[in-house]
């Protein structure tokens, strides 16, 4: 079409050029007659000539019409034999999973029993102390319990079944290995390990954990009683033979549990200030009664000493004193002569019985001081209900804490300290017992004398 209109408006541009010139050039009538005839015969041709050009423009639209009817009806040929293909196909593809099912029967089962087996020993792999020893073992049934998506072939089947036997094996011994351990200050260093089974990793720092995330070795935050680190330490060290062994077949559940046991000392200090002042005069009542044995031990051997020489008073010891008192008065009436003797006695009880009421007096403190500590603790223990609720009871534990421990170190401190009274105050009495006796004895004998 483009071209049929470009030669359109060149011929009637050529037509109006030549008329103009053939008019401009006519000088008669005659002359312009003969320009028109010769211009209706120019534009004839070139209408033939257009009209030759349409025709040939329309057999090549004629031509590009029926080649694309053709490819219409090629492509829609195309579609019918391919519509038909892929029913074919979907009859064909029921008819393999049918013969599928048939030929596997039930091994189709397999599938879902392999997975959960797989899940299952992947869960008990992973978190096993043998993982800590073999490391990467769980890989292969994670993989499998969770990717795999079809059948499992023989060499997985296999594989899965070592796993297995490999757990169940492990766990019956008691092996000693090499491993990185991550210390408690951040570092690391490659220690002798002894796993117990699945239930103890054993090192140089006492009971171990494994921790499963990070897939690494570290001590507990803290270790248990001395008791039970120490058949750790004696397992570490045996080559052979039989060794106890105190084991946590909870596989450090138990361990866990027991770095949140608080240990003597936390529990001591949780009696705060009350706690300390108990402490203080259990110390000093301890003092004074360990000074008051030894002191009254050493005079009652030197009374024994004077005994068994009264004649020979000395002035180091009480009955000495009061033996002295007698000969300085022997002349004395028997009346003046006890209350002398009498005087002497009272001039020594000071002596003897100097802090033995003071030990007395922290025993039956101590109770009080710990019936307070247990008052403030309970105080402090409703404050903390009245702010925070009893949503929590840890918040709470510190008060109660307080309010227990300071009732027993009060019960604690007053047992030794009446247990030391008693002692102390019993060497006392026997003491002042002789100088009574021995007052007594010397007046009588004194009397008689005067008598006779």
């Amino acid at each position: 079409m483009k071209t049929v209109f470009k030669s359109l408006v060149a011929a009637a541009t050529m037509a109006v050029v030549a008329t103009g010139a053939q008019a401009q050039e006519a000088k008669s009538l005659q002359e312009l007659l003969d320009q028109v005839q010769k211009n209706r015969v120019s534009e004839a041709r070139i209408n033939q000539q257009r009209e030759a050009e349409f025709q040939s423009a329309r057999a090549d639209k004629q031509a590009l019409l029926r080649k694309a009817q053709a490819d219409l009806q090629a492509e829609q040929d195309r579609g019918d034999r391919l519509q038909q293909q892929f029913s074919d196909n979907e009859v064909t593809l029921n008819d393999k999973a049918a013969e599928l099912d048939q030929a596997t029967g039930t091994l189709g089962e397999m599938f879902g029993v392999v997975r959960q087996a797989a899940s299952e020993a992947y869960g008990r792999v992973s978190t096993s102390l043998v993982s800590a020893q073999y490391p990467g073992r769980d890989d292969f049934l994670a993989e499998m319990s969770e990717e795999s998506k079809g059948l499992p072939n023989i060499q997985e089947l296999e594989d899965l079944w070592f796993a297995l036997q490999k757990e169940m094996t492990e766990g019956g011994q008691v092996v000693r290995f090499s491993t990185q351990v991550v210390n408690l200050d951040g570092g690391t260093s490659e220690q002798e390990v002894v796993r117990v089974g699945t239930f103890n990793l054993v090192g140089q720092d006492g009971y171990l954990t494994y921790d499963v995330e990070n897939e690494v070795v570290q001590p507990l935050g803290r270790q248990p009683d001395s008791h039970l680190v120490a058949s750790a330490e004696d397992l570490l060290d045996a080559t052979s033979g039989m060794v106890p062994f105190y084991a946590d077949p909870s596989q450090g559940a138990i361990l866990g549990l027991l770095k949140q046991k608080a240990t003597w000392s936390e529990r001591y200090h949780a009696g705060g200030y009350v706690g300390y002042t108990i402490t203080v005069m259990l110390v000093i009542g301890l003092l004074i009664g360990l000074y008051k044995l030894v002191t009254l031990t050493v005079t009652g051997g030197k009374i024994r000493s004077q005994l068994k020489n009264p004649g020979n008073p000395s002035e180091g010891n009480p009955l000495g004193r009061i033996l002295k008192v007698y000969q300085e008065n022997k002349n004395a009436d028997a009346e003046n002569l006890e209350l002398k003797l009498d005087e002497a006695i009272l001039r020594e009880l000071p002596s003897i019985e100097s802090g033995i009421n003071v030990i007395k007096i922290f025993a039956a403190i101590a109770p009080l001081l710990g019936l307070l500590g247990t008052v403030l603790g309970m105080i402090a223990t409703f404050q903390t209900i009245t702010l925070f609720g009893t949503g929590d009871p840890r918040m709470m534990a510190g008060s109660i804490s307080m309010a227990l421990v300071t009732t027993a170190q009060g019960i604690i401190a007053a047992l030794p300290l009446i247990l030391t009274h008693s002692i102390v105050a019993s060497r006392s009495k026997s003491i002042v017992h002789i100088l009574d006796e021995q007052t007594a004895g010397i007046v009588a004998a004194h009397t008689e004398a005067e008598k006779a």
